[in-house]
């Protein structure tokens, strides 16, 4: 079992930056793809980014070039830079993980149904 707790949301104006934090308890991350989902009201959930167990990051491309996913095996810790933030960002953000029992797959999962554990969701506020 996997408990994830996300840290970082908060409010900031357009144009600003965040990171976020998900920290992992109960097992170690490096044989976990992780990968952060948002959900803004009324809209479905949605992946923003994605880390294999190797290190491999992938983003849709609505974000790609302002966030930046990394990892932290050591600290059992992923993160999401968010850069050059647009009120269209605004959502409740997620951290996944999905036990691979490889720490070399390079596989980048992005589907919300590949992941088995979540954390409880972190908010991210921008104004424009």
């Amino acid at each position: 079992q996997v408990q994830l707790v996300e840290s970082g949301g908060g409010s900031v104006q357009a144009g600003g930056s965040l990171r976020l934090s998900c920290a992992a308890s109960g097992r170690t991350l490096s044989r976990y793809g992780m990968g952060w989902f948002r959900q803004a009201p009324g809209k479905e959930r949605e992946f923003v980014a994605g880390i294999s167990s190797s290190g491999t990051t992938y983003s849709p491309d609505s974000v790609k070039g302002r966030f930046t996913m990394s990892r932290d095996n050591a600290k059992s810790t992923v993160f999401l830079q968010m850069n050059s933030l647009k009120a269209e960002d605004t959502a409740v953000y997620y951290c996944a993980a999905k036990n691979v029992y490889s720490s070399n797959s390079y596989y980048v999962r992005t589907q919300s149904a590949e992941y088995d554990y979540w954390g409880q969701g972190t908010q991210v506020t921008v104004s424009s």
